[in-house]
């Protein structure tokens, strides 16, 4: 193996810059963006080239920092986004967003309706443990296949992925190439009619028309969050972040959206120092008025600048 970028059949870009790429429009340059044209091209990348990579979805769950990364940003695209159903099995592609998942379900009589409001894609979603509306991606999930960073293909199901809130165990370095689910039937017309009500509740909820990466901080308690039986879900970050007086709060171009206050906002002129500072400043403040330390959802990565 050699830190050489090789020959690859896809789109390889060096010095790259990636804040494009992000949700929050923030981030500085990777080594090089590489874009798969194939499985196959994939995989000899990952066997050939030995020095760091770093998997990237659509770039809606994460912050990128200033410095950028010292890595390959390795993004799927086309090819890597396909849709199938055999009965309830449904196969997708890691590059398939969710909400089309949802829908092409839905088409097909299949409940994904809890992937229609959650940014991203599939391949997050299984990296995650994506979920909503009390349904998880470990809810479904059957297995997926990856290219380990090694180059070599393996099945992985769900024991292998250890599913926990929002966390799973996918290998350092791989790169899932396919999805299978297995999906409860459902009528077609009363699913689509659930993900338009879920879509109305999340408007009027969520700041969805700002750049923003989703929930910033997991939500303190509940089932999920801690694998307690006892435990309930009705202590929710945005709660005990406007109990500690910081909706609306802001740092630089950085905010906490005054409509939902675990949704840190880029207000245009944020920097990802910005962004993450505010959220440590955040966590600082909370944990100050209400001795609960919230952890992160935002996946930040990449070198910092100062």
């Amino acid at each position: 193996m050699s830190t050489q970028l090789p020959d690859v059949r896809g789109t390889l870009t060096p010095d790259r810059e990636l804040a494009d790429l992000t949700w929050l429009r923030v981030g500085g340059p990777a080594l090089a963006l590489f874009q798969p044209a194939d499985v196959d091209d994939l995989a000899s990348f990952l066997k050939s080239y030995a020095g760091d990579v770093f998997p990237m979805g659509v770039g809606s769950n994460l912050i990128i920092r200033d410095g950028g990364l010292d890595a390959v940003v390795i993004r799927l695209g086309r090819g890597f986004n396909g849709f199938s159903t055999d009965g309830n099995r449904v196969t997708c592609g890691p590059a398939l967003l969710d909400a089309h998942a949802a829908r092409k379900a839905a088409d097909a009589g299949l409940d994904l309706t809890f992937l229609r409001t959650i940014p991203g894609a599939i391949g997050g979603a299984v990296a995650m443990n994506a979920g909503c509306y009390g349904s998880y991606m470990a809810d479904v999930f059957v297995e997926a296949t990856a290219i380990l960073r090694s180059g070599e293909t393996v099945t992985l199901n769900k024991s292998d992925l250890n599913f926990r809130y929002r966390q799973s165990d996918l290998p350092v370095g791989a790169v899932l190439v396919e999805v299978v689910m297995d999906a409860p039937s459902g009528d077609p017309a009363e699913l689509h009619a659930r993900m338009e009500d879920q879509l109305a509740k999340r408007d009027a909820t969520q700041p969805t028309k700002d750049r923003t990466a989703g929930s910033t901080f997991r939500n303190p308690a509940g089932f999920s969050s801690t694998g307690k039986a006892d435990d309930t879900h009705e202590l929710k970050a945005w709660k005990v972040i406007d109990e500690a007086g910081l909706r609306g709060e802001t740092l630089g171009g950085a905010q906490m959206s005054e409509k939902h206050p675990n949704f840190l906002i880029n207000t245009g002129t944020a920097t990802a120092a910005d962004l993450e500072d505010l959220g440590e400043l955040v966590r600082k403040k909370v944990f100050q008025n209400s001795g609960i330390e919230l952890q992160w959802e935002v996946l930040r990565v990449g070198n910092r600048t100062s």
